[in-house]
């Protein structure tokens, strides 16, 4: 059944929600979220400054890094405009088409970010257990082709995701459980067969973010494999050290997305709120605590940013 079809002379619309149990427009929950949002801008823009300014950073480990930042950016981005005009302005009607194309985005963006850190989690591997050889395979050229190949994964898998949805009737409740379209919470409003659409979709996420957890796993069997292998204490802390930034933005990263995952297939029985609450973890605490979870925890950039706050 085609859009027109299914909506006669109107177009179709869904109506988002913000918080359960809270007013549609509250400063409460307004100003966090603008605070939000600027420290994401703040942090992530910051990061890509610094990395291109400074030619101390231009390694591979800060590349990959750059990509991790864009990754969050555009994720963050894309549910801005929603996000805000609900919590902000009681602006909750949404036309059917802007809606697949933030969805698009929001699983674009998400799969590109789960290959930044399968990159990442192979650079520390390459650094950490063939540091000689480093230099020789870690190359600019491998660098920029597993950019593209990440940011091509990313547009195509979710590609026949936005298409199948958008060829589906939609005639039951429109109302969103969020203030932002996800591709789980549109199939729960479908009146039709949805499992080709959930088949592929639960396939797409097997096949991408199933096999970059795996892979990141087995990375890091063998970078603790070296480390462990290794005689001195105060090596082995240093080389460990290497991979602190890392591992906490796998897990700030993978925790709510698997949340938020096992929540829509078999977690109906749970109250909104909780559905609420891990969707936004998942949209929103990557990109605020990973900008500052590297400043943190990277020596290089947190002596950059002493100099600038010096000059200042």
């Amino acid at each position: 059944m085609s859009a027109s079809n299914r909506t006669g002379p109107s177009p179709l619309t869904f109506i988002l929600t913000g918080i359960p149990g809270l007013p549609m427009s509250s400063y409460w929950m307004a100003l966090p979220l603008c605070c939000l949002y600027l420290l994401m801008l703040l942090g992530n823009c910051t990061l890509l400054w610094m990395i291109k300014t400074d030619h101390s950073l231009h390694t591979p480990m800060y590349y990959f890094l750059s990509m991790l930042a864009m990754a969050d950016l555009g994720l963050s981005l894309t549910t801005l405009p929603t996000m805000l005009g609900v919590f902000c302005f009681k602006s909750t009607s949404f036309h059917f088409e802007a809606c697949i194309v933030q969805m698009y985005f929001i699983h674009s963006f998400s799969e590109i970010e789960s290959g930044v850190l399968v990159a990442m989690a192979f650079d520390r591997f390459i650094a950490i257990c063939y540091p000689l050889r480093y230099a020789s395979v870690l190359t600019s050229t491998l660098i920029m082709k597993a950019g593209a190949a990440i940011f091509m994964r990313g547009i195509c898998v979710v590609l026949p995701v936005a298409v199948l949805i958008k060829k589906m009737p939609f005639c039951r409740s429109r109302v969103l459980s969020h203030s932002f379209c996800l591709h789980q919470d549109l199939l729960r409003l479908v009146c039709g067969d949805v499992r080709v659409n959930s088949v592929y979709g639960l396939t797409m996420v097997m096949l991408t973010k199933g096999l970059d957890s795996l892979t990141i796993l087995l990375s890091y069997t063998m970078i603790i494999r070296a480390i462990l292998s290794i005689i001195s204490q105060e090596a082995r802390a240093k080389a460990f050290s290497t991979c602190i930034s890392h591992l906490c933005a796998i897990l700030i990263f993978y925790i709510p997305l698997l949340g938020l995952s096992v929540m829509h297939r078999f977690g109906k029985h749970l109250p909104p709120l909780t559905h609420a609450l891990m969707a936004d973890a998942y949209l929103l605490v990557p990109p605020v605590l990973n900008p500052l979870v590297y400043s943190w925890k990277t020596k290089q950039i947190r002596r950059r940013i002493l100099i600038l706050l010096c000059q200042r």
